[in-house]
């Protein structure tokens, strides 16, 4: 079973209101869910975001894959950061969660490697395919300058 951590829409017309959900990926948008981990306004100024960080890492440590738009929520919240084992995830809510250490984070969180502190990063003087702003005319007819 594919699980998926997605939004379901509720609420009035031009009134949208969110539940993020753990739900069937074969499932409707509004359908039936396994359970509910949070909720969404996005009419509100700022925007509502309630996520229940525990039970929202139980389910990314078991496989559930979120959507994009529960992603974005999971990132704004620090969550996303929590389970890929940031030790400090940036999080305009705060809540404190446990994670262990023995974990390893999986592959879609991994960063690549850091560049070594020997290497220098190539820069556009290194290049000499580019042309350098100094080798560029200087003189531009008068009829080019006036239009804008």
């Amino acid at each position: 079973m594919a699980v998926r951590i997605r939004l379901k829409r509720i609420g009035k017309v031009k009134r949208p209101f969110y539940r993020i959900v753990v739900a069937d990926s074969r499932t409707k948008r509004d359908g039936k869910v396994i359970e509910q981990v949070g909720k969404y306004h996005p009419v509100q100024n700022p925007s509502f975001i309630e996520i229940d960080s525990p039970r929202a890492q139980y389910w990314l440590s078991v496989g559930a894959k979120p959507t994009q738009q529960a992603l974005a929520l999971l990132k704004l919240t620090g969550d996303w950061a929590r389970f890929c084992g940031e030790e400090n995830p940036v999080s305009r809510v705060e809540q404190p969660v446990s994670i262990e250490a023995g974990k390893s984070a999986p592959k879609s969180c991994r960063r690549s490697a850091p560049v070594a502190a020997g290497e220098a990063t190539p820069t556009v003087s290194d290049r000499p395919d580019l042309p350098s702003v100094s080798d560029a005319p200087q003189d531009v007819p008068e009829d080019v300058r006036g239009q804008a």
